[in-house]
């Protein structure tokens, strides 16, 4: 079962139909228990990274246990930007540190929030992204990014290059929506699911 951690940070229902679509059982929840049981896990999030402040306590220790057990984690946008250390949207606030670097606002040169469709540029190896062709458009809106780092698979030039994928042992972040993307989104949600 998939377990689609729900913080109070939206677009869990479409989450969860790109996953009925594709015949795979999962349930959003905010159960430790839930999550400690299940055999991947996924963090949505649409928002301001003040809303991971919901991920704490018992549902922090549950997603970390997963991850010491191996269990993928797939983080999508917000969820993604809560595996990096830090944001400067809420600077207080201290992410998983699963990836080094700290999200930043987009620059004023360009206009933020990036809403729409852009170019994915795969940048190396990738289960993720496996059968997904080069500069595939999928679906981004958020105005903070993550930095491009060694685990960066995928990227998207806005304003300059940031991560639109991060991918390392167990640990996949997308910063688009994959539920919103169309084939390449199933595509990629169908990836993770086998792996």
């Amino acid at each position: 079962m998939i377990a689609i951690v729900d913080y109070q940070a939206g677009n869990l229902a479409s989450v969860k139909k790109a996953f009925d679509h594709l015949g795979y059982e999962s349930a959003i929840t905010a159960d430790p228990a839930a999550i400690a049981r299940a055999d991947k896990i996924v963090l949505p999030g649409v928002g301001n990274f003040e809303a991971t402040t919901a991920l704490s306590g018992t549902l922090r220790e549950a997603v970390v246990k997963a991850i010491d057990g191996q269990v993928p984690l797939l983080g999508i946008c917000l969820g993604m930007q809560w595996m990096f250390e830090s944001s400067r949207e809420a600077p207080q606030l201290r992410g998983l540190s699963l990836f080094a670097g700290e999200c930043e606002k987009f620059p004023a040169a360009v206009k933020s929030p990036h809403v729409g469709w852009n170019q994915l540029w795969v940048t190396g190896a990738s289960r993720l992204l496996r059968a997904l062709p080069q500069d595939s458009f999928v679906y981004f809106t958020h105005s903070y990014r993550a930095p491009v780092v060694e685990a960066t698979v995928g990227k998207c030039e806005y304003g300059g290059p940031f991560s639109a994928v991060v991918e390392r042992g167990q640990l996949f972040g997308v910063q688009f929506h994959p539920e919103k993307s169309g084939t390449t989104g199933l595509q990629l949600l169908r990836n993770f699911c086998e792996l």
